[in-house]
């Protein structure tokens, strides 16, 4: 099978089960193990277990082979080894404290290319297109075929982010509370007084 066509089968099976934050890394240049790397995120464990099977099922029953499959007893990673092709399939908390896509984020495949593959000599492409709900893509999604209606509105600004930590060197001004005020004001009046 030609690893365009089983990026396709992989991104397709994702799909199927409504995998979110789905992206496709060529890793040829970096390591000589797998020519690509799926990373896609699953809301719950059942979720990504059922999306883990869904690559399974779809790469199978078009003739390819599944080398192994880890994490499916908890759920939280679930790693399908495809021999060209490893797909992780991750909930949120975990993706974002891993970061692959730094590791292996050099050159990320574009969803188009691999579509183009997948549909081509099929007849889905005489079929009518499938609907899409609006409230389950993300702004990351692929899919571009839903167009938001043109709005007029002002650019919007960009927003400064806050610091986290105050920087070294800066000097910081705290309100004082009531009590310390009403000291302040009562050593100012006796001084005052005694002079």
């Amino acid at each position: 099978m030609d690893i365009k066509q089983l990026q396709a089968l992989v991104i397709d099976a994702l799909e199927d089960v409504k995998a979110q934050d789905i992206k496709v890394y060529d890793t040829t240049h970096l390591t000589s193990l797998f020519d690509r790397i799926a990373v896609a995120s699953g809301t719950s464990n059942r979720q990504t277990k059922a999306l883990a099977s869904s690559v399974r099922d779809k790469v199978k029953e078009n003739g390819g082979k599944i080398v192994s499959i880890e994490g499916e007893t908890t759920g939280e990673w679930v790693l399908v080894d495809l021999g060209d092709m490893v797909v992780h399939i991750m909930q949120p908390a975990i993706r974002a404290y891993y970061r692959l896509e730094e590791i292996w984020g050099d050159k990320e495949v574009k969803f188009g290319a691999a579509k183009r593959v997948a549909t081509a000599g099929k007849a889905e492409a005489d079929a009518e297109p499938k609907k899409v709900s609006r409230h389950l893509t993300t702004a990351s999604s692929p899919i571009e075929e839903i167009k938001q209606p043109a709005r007029k509105t002002a650019a919007k600004k960009p927003v400064a982010k806050k610091a986290a930590k105050t920087p070294v060197g800066k000097t910081i001004k705290v309100a004082s509370s009531k009590s310390a005020t009403a000291a302040k004001k009562s050593t100012a009046k006796r001084a005052t007084k005694s002079a």
